[in-house]
């Protein structure tokens, strides 16, 4: 028996001692909520990811001081529609800021008797967001080799605007608003060169980087077939 008592004794503290952090916490979180409350949500670069969806993500009745931002980007970035969310806390003003950076579909393919927008990053999207997009009939080979093409291209500065059509000679595209045609491949190098080539050469019909390390530039009044 008395071996029993400091036992218990000791469990007894460390309720006691439990409860009063539990309620330390409570009445801290009642206090932010009151003196660091979140007055509203600011959402921006939204086009298709809707509004709505951004502030349900923000806690109703959340406190600035106890809001986890980071949380709250994941939970925007599980929408397909958004490639990067970055939340920050406006503390004079009580506004959490949500900027949001959308994907682009630039791809809508026939994939196995399925239709299926793609991201520039391979992200199946669940529609064109209200964009006009060819379809094209592709295997999956061919979908990795045009996304893998399309992201060279912007890694050289270009702007990838969209897939118009497919064929046994290659791709057509969209690229600065230009007609583009290429292969299988395109290199750092060629994209770097065809944003120069494009500048000095307004009249061109198309560019065509089928041929490895080259910019062929189409004539004037030419077709682009692929």
């Amino acid at each position: 028996m008395r071996g029993g008592r400091p036992t218990s004794g000791v469990a007894r503290a460390l309720l006691v001692s439990a409860t009063a952090a539990l309620l330390t916490f409570f009445l801290l979180d009642v206090v932010a909520r009151l003196v660091f409350p979140v007055a509203g949500v600011e959402v921006s670069g939204d086009h298709v990811y809707p509004e709505g969806a951004a502030r349900s993500a923000v806690p109703h009745g959340e406190s600035l001081l106890t809001l986890n931002t980071r949380a709250v980007e994941r939970r925007i970035e599980s929408n397909p529609w958004v490639k990067v969310a970055r939340v920050r806390k406006e503390w004079r003003s009580g506004i959490v800021a949500v900027e949001v950076e959308e994907r682009r579909p630039v791809l809508k393919a026939e994939v196995e008797g399925r239709s299926v927008v793609f991201a520039l990053d391979g992200t199946e999207l669940p529609g064109t967001g209200g964009r006009e997009l060819s379809r094209v009939e592709l295997d999956r080979d061919q979908v990795r080799e045009v996304l893998e093409a399309a992201r060279t291209l912007e890694s050289g500065g270009l702007r990838f605007e969209a897939v118009e059509e497919a064929g046994p000679g290659g791709f057509a595209a969209r690229v600065e608003d230009r007609p583009v045609v290429f292969g299988e491949r395109v290199s750092l190098e060629q994209a770097r060169a065809l944003g120069e080539i494009m500048r000095r050469h307004p009249e061109a019909s198309y560019f065509d980087l089928r041929s490895p390390g080259r910019v062929v530039v189409g004539a004037s009044g030419a077709d682009v077939e692929v």
